[in-house]
């Protein structure tokens, strides 16, 4: 396995592990010298999703794998509006 530098890390896609496009890595967020985690630039049709942020930061824990491009758990994506308005509101 090859270690690879924050630097050479800046501008690679991030995909969810369903295979979405969710943008681009634009910098990493340090703690204690340890990556605690990514902003990532948003891009598709995530957008819509975040309410037109054009940015997230997603906690390091998320994030699947590393290479050529990265990938996070689609749980760490906030969810639709849609889905907020099927929770009965005593429940939240």
């Amino acid at each position: 396995m090859r270690v690879k530098k924050i630097s050479e890390v800046i501008g690679t896609r991030v995909y969810t592990d369903s295979g979405d496009y969710f943008g681009e890595i634009e910098e990493a967020n340090l703690h204690e010298n340890k990556i605690d985690g990514w902003r990532i630039k948003v891009g598709g049709s995530i957008m819509s999703l975040i309410g037109g942020a054009r940015g997230v930061i997603i906690p390091h824990q998320f994030v699947k794998a590393i290479s050529d491009i990265f990938i996070i758990n689609k749980s760490a994506l906030p969810s639709s509006e849609s889905d907020m308005e099927e929770i009965p509101t005593d429940l939240m």
